[in-house]
């Protein structure tokens, strides 16, 4: 990756040499990915689920029943809401 980077930030052209700088600057997390590959788009439909149900909610106060609504999202595989 090293070599790539420092050849395509020494050609002339200059959509090469930033994509290189931006390859450079996110090295570490591309590298970390082979390592341990973890995503985070569960955790991303996760959060997408509750800001579902929070706008269908809106208006009501009752905050404990939101919290119990948040946790047994967790456990149903396929929340339907």
């Amino acid at each position: 990756m090293n070599k790539w980077i420092e050849k395509a930030q020494s050609c002339r052209i200059p959509r090469m040499v930033k994509f290189a700088g931006m390859i450079m600057s996110h090295r570490f997390g591309i590298l970390n990915w082979y390592k341990q590959p973890i995503s985070t788009g569960p955790l991303e439909g996760f959060n997408n689920k509750i800001k579902v149900m929070k706008r269908k909610a809106y208006g009501f106060r009752d905050n404990e029943y939101f919290k119990l609504k948040i946790l047994a999202l967790g456990d149903q595989k396929y929340a339907s809401l």
